[in-house]
């Protein structure tokens, strides 16, 4: 291989030889323009492009701009093994907004709103690849999803009625084009689930999960107490305030779950939040469902999240302690039974939390190991970017609207910028 220095000169040869002045690189890259490519290498060429490159770039000409409507481009898109995420984000307030953040440049973008929007009140619930799926505020049976970056979008066949409420919702989706919507529903233990396939355009019959038999590490005895009593408890926290174990969770999480696939067996697994705050596993191969033990006591103050990164279940905890706020991330290991911490934000980061009444929303990154949270409270909104690979912490500017004014966002959901991605 040869490498050309600064100074023209070729390395990586017995003998050093000056090329000659007379051609330079400059030289050789215009007598190869891009125009000059045929389709199917220009296609390739500009698949490989940074999704925000590629939109700014397609407005240098016609031919390029006609490239994103391409079959066989769209085809050479979906071989890119992975793109870095964007994060959709969520306002508590207008949960339909079109604001974006960009983790491969590190700013904020301006999104396509699909036009099914203006009709009915959706909230964003989940996301899978290029995709991200809306649920009906107003209508409980109605879906719609959507590609961000096109705009385009695809209203779901209603679900069955009557129906039991909806715990959680999560989705997939593949290269091929298709994608799954499952939803989670009932009262524990009594819950069951069903899956939507784009292919079939219709929802499967719907299947009941059974609680897997407890190990003796899944329940202790404050918990075996509690689950014995339906009425709601109530506890005096350290200040005098009078709490309830039972989370209140934004409009924008009340359905948030992280879909993983375990890598020992492959069978889908559902991971949700309880309403007293535990953390539910479905196993949908198996129609099995368990709860894992608590990482805090019950009467305990904090708040909670779940998400999912490079495939694996973590729990984010914001936590008052010791006169400090602590953000802490957790994963369950299977070999021991056992929460086990993998990441911690900085104190000097997390204490101005303390005090706040602060809440944490996350979403995972996908396989690159980053997340991005969201602390909000009546006083402040703070956004950070984690690398949980290296444990890097890393806090994001403020969204400012047109009059200045810093937009609060509540959380986000991730997403791949692909504009291959199909809503049908």
């Amino acid at each position: 291989m040869e490498v050309v220095g600064d100074d023209n000169v070729v390395v990586g040869r017995t003998s050093l030889k000056r090329k000659s002045p007379e051609i330079t690189t400059e030289d050789e890259i215009s007598r190869f323009p891009l125009n000059e490519l045929n389709q199917d290498l220009l296609e390739r060429v500009l698949s490989w492009l940074p999704t925000s490159s590629f939109l700014r770039l397609s407005s240098v000409c016609k031919r390029w701009k006609s490239t994103a409507d391409s079959a066989t481009f769209r085809r050479a898109c979906s071989q890119v093994p992975a793109r870095e995420p964007w994060f959709f984000m969520v306002d508590s307030r207008k949960p339909q907004s079109s604001i974006a953040f960009d983790s491969s440049e590190g700013n904020w973008k301006k999104l396509n709103r699909p036009p099914l929007f203006s009709a009915v009140d959706f909230i964003p619930v989940a996301s899978s690849g290029g995709l991200i799926c809306f649920h009906s505020n107003n209508a409980a049976g109605d879906f719609i999803v959507t590609n961000p970056v096109t705009g385009a979008c695809h209203q779901l066949t209603s679900l069955p009625t009557p129906h039991p409420p909806i715990l959680a919702i999560a989705m997939t989706s593949s290269k091929a084009g298709t994608f799954k919507v499952f939803v989670v529903s009932g009262e524990l233990p009594s819950i069951t689930f069903r899956q939507y396939t784009s292919g079939a355009d219709q929802w499967e019959d719907e299947i009941s999960l059974t609680r897997k038999s407890a190990t003796k590490s899944s329940s202790s005895p404050v918990e075996a107490e509690a689950s014995d009593d339906d009425c709601t408890q109530y506890f005096l926290s350290k200040c005098g305030n009078v709490i309830s174990p039972e989370i209140q969770r934004s409009s924008s999480k009340q359905y948030s779950s992280v879909l993983t696939i375990s890598r020992a067996t492959g069978d889908e697994i559902l991971h949700f939040l309880s309403s007293s705050g535990t953390v539910v596993a479905c196993n949908l191969t198996r129609r099995l469902f368990s709860e894992y033990p608590r990482l805090l006591p019950v009467f305990s103050e904090y708040s909670i999240d779940l998400v999912e990164c490079g495939g694996e279940m973590y729990v984010v905890l914001l936590c008052d302690f010791l006169e400090s706020c602590s953000v802490r991330v957790w994963s369950w290991d299977e070999r021991i039974e056992s929460w086990r911490q993998v990441a911690a934000m900085p104190p000097h980061m997390s204490h101005k939390f303390y005090g706040k009444k602060a809440d944490i929303n996350c979403s995972g990154g996908g396989g690159g190991g980053k997340m991005f949270v969201c602390v909000s409270s009546g006083e402040m909104c703070c956004y950070v970017m984690c690398d949980l690979v290296g444990n890097e912490w890393v806090e994001v500017p403020q969204f400012y609207d047109n009059g200045g004014k810093a937009k609060e966002f509540a959380s986000a959901l991730s997403f791949e910028p692909r504009i291959e991605a199909s809503v049908n």
